[in-house]
């Protein structure tokens, strides 16, 4: 049975989300992640914006000297993950094998539904309008036998399409375009591929694997592969929904300016933690090793982590072991441009002795907190500790890890 996979990809997915509640922004350049003077990347860019230069990751300012004429909005993290949610549920009703690459991209196993859903051009358009129909928002879809060809494809899909890749015609399909089509291929690789006369994805293919594996390593190998079509190298070489597990949780904070104040740091870190804490709560995990992220204002950055005794879900267990971390890597006196606070090795909280493995009171106390949060907004209820740290959350800082698994990425 010839393998059929989805790749489903939302247009412009935080702009679109916009939109819907302020049709005033349709057709306009939007740029989604903070005001045009504040600190802090893009997170997102409409097409109209794309146009004058602007990208995801672009510093706030630079995208404002491009695009004097954008629309700077800050952004609405809850309302992505509300949406992204909603299209989650429209792909489970095609295949239970999804798998969310990120909160506006997900890969669909549509092996052996042709009975179901129809050959996969057909499939594809039957999911595209089901999306539409569930979330009023566009997306783009790529369907081949492979993972990669797919992904590939619904870039080229886009905005607002569906490509098909037969069996068979994928070399075809590749072979004109660009080395930086392929996955994994950043700016450093892309110049020595073109370095050595490769600009198409056709002049990749016809190397010898030998010579690819010479220069690059085991990724010239993988390399190789995806060049030829194929789910070669790390995540793409996982089957769809092999390794849904999420790995980590977290939340950052940019300063507007630097701060080197102590009591203002750690209240951010106590608040960075509640956050980590109620995400956690929601998925029903629980984790094992906190970790820390300080960055000061010349840009050096440094990563800490401590492995708890217990796994847990509460704040305060969190909060306490970040700042032990902070109080030990920070230089007294020095400015800080950015904390952030996450836990990995996380567990479903159902295989501890009891739901987070700590004493139910607290369980059931911070589920009161996490249920009055979400009645009146997150920055309206904190723990003492972490009121001074309040902030309101932003685009690029609510979503570094994203709350499924896979490769983190920016909003197309």
């Amino acid at each position: 049975m010839t393998r059929s996979i989805f790749h489903l990809d939302m247009d412009a997915f935080f702009v679109s989300v916009e939109e819907l509640f302020d049709p005033s922004l349709k057709g306009k350049p939007v740029v989604v992640g903070g005001r045009r003077d504040q600190r802090g990347v893009v997170s997102a860019a409409s097409y109209a914006a794309r146009k004058f230069g602007v990208h995801s990751a672009m510093p706030l300012r630079t995208a404002a000297q491009k695009c004097p004429q954008a629309i700077f909005v800050e952004g609405h993290p809850d309302r992505y993950r509300e949406y992204s949610h909603k299209v989650r549920a429209a792909l489970d009703r095609f295949t239970p094998a999804v798998e969310m690459a990120s909160i506006d991209e997900a890969y669909l196993d549509m092996t052996g539904t042709e009975r179901l859903h129809g050959p996969p051009f057909e499939a594809a358009h039957k999911l595209h309008e089901s999306v539409r129909a569930a979330t009023k928002l566009n997306c783009s879809i790529g369907a081949s036998a492979t993972r990669l060809v797919s992904k590939i494809a619904s870039d080229q899909a886009k905005p607002n399409g569906v490509l098909w890749i037969p069996p068979g015609c994928e070399a075809d399909f590749l072979a004109p375009l660009a080395v930086e089509k392929v996955p994994g291929v950043g700016k450093v690789t892309a110049r020595e591929l073109h370095s050595m006369g490769l600009r198409r994805i056709g002049d990749l293919s016809r190397l010898d694997d030998a010579l690819l594996q010479k220069r690059f390593g085991k990724w010239g190998l993988a390399l190789a592969g995806k060049a030829r079509g194929e789910d070669a190298g790390g995540w793409f070489s996982a089957g769809v929904g092999e390794d849904a597990d999420a790995k980590s949780i977290s939340h950052e904070r940019t300063f507007d300016f630097d701060v080197a104040d102590e009591a203002t740091l750690l209240a951010t870190i106590e608040r960075l933690g509640e956050m980590v804490a109620q995400r956690m709560r929601a998925q029903r995990v629980v984790g094992r090793t906190v970790h820390l992220k300080l960055r000061y204002s010349d840009f050096s950055t440094y990563t800490r982590a401590r492995t708890l005794r217990e796994p847990t879900a509460i704040d305060r267990t969190i909060g306490d072991a970040a700042r032990g971390l902070f109080l030990k890597t920070w230089r007294r006196g020095d400015s800080v441009r950015l904390l952030g606070v996450g836990m990995s090795g996380l567990v479903e909280a159902a295989e501890q002795a009891n739901l987070f493995g700590e004493p139910e009171r607290w369980t059931k106390a911070l589920e009161a907190v996490d249920a009055m949060r979400e009645r009146f907004g997150a920055d309206k209820v904190s723990i003492a500790r972490g009121m001074a740290g309040k902030f309101r959350e932003r685009t690029h800082e609510a979503l570094p890890d994203l709350d499924y698994p896979g490769p983190a990425r920016s909003s197309k």
